[in-house]
C-alpha cells in the first residue's frame, strides 16, 4: 500500500482539529458560525469562510467519509503531481465546488428576492427581515411566502471537503482510467473511466431534483459536480501541456 503523503497527512490533521473545535464549542455556536460558509447576502457571511468551510464537517460520519476519501485518493495524486500542484488542484476544486453550488443557490434565491422588490419592499428591508428570522409580520401573504422561500437560502451553510475530494477523484481517474472503484453501498468494482462519469450524472440528477440518496441529509450535489469538473479541467490541461516534465516541487 502506498505511504500516506506529507500534505495529505497535514490536511487530515487540520480537518480533525477543526472538527474537535466545532464539537468542543458546540455546533451552531461561535466556532461553527465563524468558519462555515454562509450565503453571501447573510449577515453571518465572512470572506475567510470561502476557504475555512473546506475544513468543517457536520458530524463524525461526514468527517470520516471525507477523510477516508482523502486518504485513499490524495496520496497517489500527490505522489503523481507533487506537493504544490496537488495543493493547487485541491483548493481549486474546493473553489470550483463552492462557485457552482452558490450559483445554484442564487439561481433559486433571486426569483423570490426580485418578486419581493417588485412588491414594493427595498433590499435593506428584505435583508433585515431575513436576518430577524421567520416572524414576517405586517406584510401580504404573497410577500410572506416569498420571504419564507428566500429564507431557506439566506440561512444555508456549507461545510466539508467533498468538493476538494471530487477534484482529487477526477484527477485520480484521469491518471488511472482503468483502476477499479466502487461505492460503499454498491460494492461492485467499476473502472474509473466509467465510474466517475456515472457518479457525476447521479449527482447532477439529484441536484436538480433536490433529493439525496441519504434520505433527509442535506447534500450539496452541485458542489460535488463543480469540484469534479474543476479537477478534471486542471488535470486535462496539465496532461495536455505535459506538466510532468516541469513539476512544481
Amino acid at each position: 500500500m502506498m505511504r500516506i503523503s506529507d500534505t495529505v497527512k497535514h490536511l487530515l490533521i487540520i480537518n480533525v482539529i477543526m472538527f474537535i473545535g466545532t464539537m468542543a464549542i458546540g455546533e451552531g455556536q461561535l466556532f461553527y458560525r465563524l468558519f462555515s460558509m454562509y450565503f453571501p447576502k447573510s449577515e453571518a457571511f465572512q470572506p475567510w469562510q470561502v476557504v475555512t468551510h473546506m475544513f468543517m464537517h457536520h458530524g463524525a460520519l461526514h468527517l470520516a467519509l471525507n477523510m477516508f476519501g482523502l486518504w485513499m485518493f490524495g496520496s497517489p495524486v500527490e505522489h503523481f503531481l507533487g506537493r504544490n500542484r496537488f495543493l493547487f488542484l485541491y483548493f481549486s476544486a474546493g473553489f470550483g465546488a463552492l462557485a457552482l453550488q452558490l450559483g445554484e443557490y442564487y439561481f433559486r434565491f433571486l426569483p423570490y428576492f426580485n418578486e419581493l422588490i417588485a412588491s414594493g419592499l427595498n433590499e435593506s428591508e428584505i435583508l433585515q427581515m431575513l436576518a430577524d428570522g421567520r416572524s414576517f409580520d405586517g406584510i401580504s401573504t404573497t410577500q410572506h411566502d416569498n420571504l419564507q422561500q428566500a429564507f431557506n437560502f439566506y440561512t444555508v451553510s456549507m461545510v466539508g471537503a467533498s468538493g476538494c475530494l471530487m477534484g482529487l477523484l477526477a484527477a485520480f481517474g484521469m491518471m488511472n482510467p482503468n483502476a477499479e472503484l466502487m461505492l460503499i453501498f454498491l460494492p461492485i468494482p467499476i473502472k474509473a473511466k466509467y465510474f466517475i462519469p456515472a457518479l457525476l450524472t447521479i449527482e447532477t440528477i439529484l441536484g436538480f431534483n433536490g433529493q439525496s440518496i441519504f434520505g433527509g441529509v442535506s447534500i450539496a450535489h452541485f458542489a460535488h459536480v463543480g469540484g469534479a469538473i474543476t479537477g478534471a479541467i486542471i488535470m486535462w490541461y496539465w496532461k495536455r501541456t505535459q506538466f510532468n516534465r516541469n513539476r512544481w516541487n
